[in-house]
């Protein structure tokens, strides 16, 4: 038996899965968290390193790493990616300005080794304000379909109302799984 199928079976039986929720400061990360956690979302901060969630959902459990976006927190990034089953790109839909900026911070992530196998789920966060750009826009904007070898969904979303969060995370969990727990 080789050392793959080794490990997927150890990863079976904890039915664990390391998610990491990226994205630059403000595009709504936290909310995104405590909203599927069923947390308070009134009174939320920058968040200034990281925050760490457990969350149990579908027979699975779940290490959320919430990690903040701030531009000086981006060279830190690379500290979490080891063992990284999934990826969160979360996008401020609303936040035009910076688009350029989050999608060279994506591409430059998606070239990190440690991640070349962890399923990409984008968030187009805010689509309950006016102004919002489309997941479409978003994806066209971020050139997602230019991924190759990446199994990646984009879903409009708002982090305030909950809003298609639960289908995006049953996304981002079936494709794991389908991955790493299946032969």
């Amino acid at each position: 038996m080789g050392l793959m199928n080794i490990l997927k079976k150890l990863k079976e039986k904890e039915r664990e899965i390391r998610l990491l929720v990226l994205g630059l400061d403000n595009a709504g990360k936290t909310t995104i968290v405590k909203k599927f956690n069923n947390d308070d979302i009134n009174d939320i901060s920058p968040t200034l390193g990281f925050n760490i969630y457990t969350l149990d959902h579908k027979n699975f459990k779940l290490n959320v790493w919430d990690i903040g976006g701030q531009t000086s927190l981006r060279a830190y990034w690379r500290n979490y990616f080891e063992n990284t089953d999934g990826l969160i790109w979360v996008v401020d839909s609303v936040d035009k300005l910076r688009l350029s900026d989050c999608a060279k911070s994506l591409h430059l992530l998606l070239q990190e080794e440690r991640l070349l196998g962890a399923s990409l789920l984008v968030f187009a966060n805010k689509q309950d304000l006016p102004g919002a750009l489309s997941a479409q826009q978003i994806e066209n904007f971020l050139d997602l379909k230019s991924l190759k070898n990446r199994h990646y969904m984009i879903i409009g979303c708002s982090g305030h109302s909950g809003e298609n969060l639960l289908e995006g995370i049953d996304w981002l969990i079936e494709d794991i799984s389908t991955r790493i727990f299946t032969f």
